[in-house]
């Protein structure tokens, strides 16, 4: 006998288990399906939280090292790498079974299990690799076997798959060629590294081998670091990542993986501007060049779901798929691949499918942070993206200097920070806050910051009688908007 929920999700990382939580918290019955032995999908499992409780020992290592300037007299000698990989397996069970306790509090059945879609309204679960039954939980780590196959029946459908590491054209994943996944169960930091890539995932490996002692190599199609953001602090994090000794390669393309028998890996590459192929060696080559959706699957045919070129699911902004009752959210969706948007995303369908009619998510909204060493942080647009807008006028880009702030000098970081504003077409007397951009230790913390001021439209002229505390890494936000504002205190 099948069983009836009004929501069945698919995936239970950020974005199918943000869904089932709100969806319990409206008082609709939901049932989350996950192939995985716990929940959290990649980001508590193999990403968002492993990198972290990793970062926060570079973190740690680099106070340290700065601790001389300061009159302390420290000696690290090293890392205890069982108690590293402890503290970091603590960190991702701690979350996992919060989480699963949260999920079981609120009434949602957890199903362990392949689901795949009969029709729009009709969810087939199959028994997880290596498991002899679909298993299924009331209680928190109670697992009660249903048998060989199981059949939900479901008013809405919602898909959660999540993505995966993508490999280089032509280079699988073998030996020393590595994804993000297999880098974060590495028990011992290389003694050298070349990491492929430029974005989020690259960087923070780059910043947390480069802290102990590993020599990285990193190889970049263009002239900087996360080339997608504001020009300003990518440059700035580009700098900072040569600054602490990472061997940044600009302009590279990459023709060639090497492995062999023996431990490492040979990389060979071109640059532009330059003739012949070069190659580099290392012991571990990480290929961090993006994430591609799971989405590949012959029941999203039969389903009739619509996905692009790429593989993402089509949605509208709501999260409806072209199957009627069928939705999407996470990485499947185009958009930010974040866990934060995931979240929202989840919010919003499960508030749409209860009839609450929330509103959509607005990509411009979401922050994207980088939590290498320094942190990097935007939110909004960069002056070229609101410039080439059509219904935004009177557009400018004010940086504000980060070393006049006390904190930031103190830390002996460098960094940026920089606001964009302009105004409406329809509205041209008001000046908004449109984008913010930064590099600086605490970026992860001080862009939420922004967001609200971004996210709410928050006038310019408002935004700047904000008052921040003195001395704070916060002020240079509360700085860099008075200058903005055409009303500079402590710069010119």
């Amino acid at each position: 006998m099948p069983q009836t929920f009004d929501i069945v999700v698919i995936g239970a990382g950020p974005g199918g288990y943000a869904t089932a939580l709100r969806a319990a918290e409206l008082g609709l019955s939901v049932a989350l399906v996950e192939r995985d032995a716990t929940l959290g999908g990649t980001c508590l499992n193999r990403g968002c939280i492993p990198s972290k409780a990793l970062l926060t020992a570079a973190h740690t290592m680099h106070t340290a090292k700065w601790a001389s300037t300061a009159g302390l007299q420290l000696q690290v000698t090293g890392f205890d790498f069982g108690a590293l990989r402890d503290y970091r397996m603590r960190a991702v069970d701690t979350m996992v079974k919060g989480l699963a306790g949260l999920v079981a509090h609120r009434g949602i059945i957890v199903f362990r299990g392949e689901a795949a879609l009969a029709d729009a309204h009709q969810v087939v679960v199959a028994p997880s690799p290596g498991c002899g039954a679909v298993l299924r939980y009331a209680k928190a780590e109670v697992a009660e076997p249903v048998g060989d196959s199981l059949r939900l029946d479901a008013a809405n459908v919602v898909l959660a798959t999540g993505s995966r590491p993508r490999a280089l054209p032509g280079e699988p994943f073998r030996g020393a060629l590595i994804d993000s996944t297999q880098a974060l169960e590495q028990d011992t930091f290389p003694d050298s590294a070349i990491i492929i890539g430029s974005g989020a995932i690259a960087v923070e490996f780059a910043s947390l081998w480069s802290q102990t002692g590993c020599e990285v190599t990193l190889l970049i199609r263009k002239d900087r670091v996360l080339s997608g953001w504001d020009r300003r602090t990518a440059t700035t994090l580009t700098r900072e990542l040569k600054r602490s000794g990472v061997n940044v390669v600009t302009r590279s393309h990459v023709t060639a993986v090497e492995t062999g028998v023996n431990l490492g890996a040979t990389v060979r590459y071109t640059r532009e501007g330059e003739d012949g192929e070069q190659q580099a060696y290392a012991q571990i080559v990480l290929a961090a060049v993006g994430r591609d959706p799971v989405t590949d699957f012959d029941w999203m045919d039969d389903a009739g779901i619509d996905r692009d070129g790429r593989g993402f699911v089509v949605t509208d902004a709501m999260g409806r798929t072209s199957a009627p009752g069928v939705w999407a959210v996470g990485d499947i969706t185009p958009g930010h691949a974040l866990a934060h948007r995931a979240f929202e995303q989840g919010i919003v369908v499960a508030e749409a499918i209860a009839g609450c009619d929330p509103r959509p998510v607005d990509e411009t909204t979401v922050p994207q942070i980088v939590f290498s060493l320094p942190e990097a942080a935007s939110v909004g647009l960069t002056a070229d993206q609101a410039r080439s807008r059509a219904d935004l006028v009177d557009v400018r880009e004010t940086p504000y200097p980060m070393m006049g702030n006390a904190r930031m000098m103190m830390s002996g970081a460098a960094g940026s920070l920089s606001v964009v504003t302009g105004a409406a077409a329809d509205r041209p007397d008001v000046e908004l806050v449109l984008g913010v951009h930064m590099v600086a230790p605490v970026a992860s913390d001080l862009i939420a910051e922004a967001q609200q001021l971004v996210g709410n439209h928050v006038p310019l002229a408002q935004a700047a009688r904000l008052i921040h505390p003195h001395p704070t890494f916060a002020e240079t936000m509360g700085e860099a908007l008075l200058k903005a504002d055409d009303r500079p205190l402590h710069t010119r």
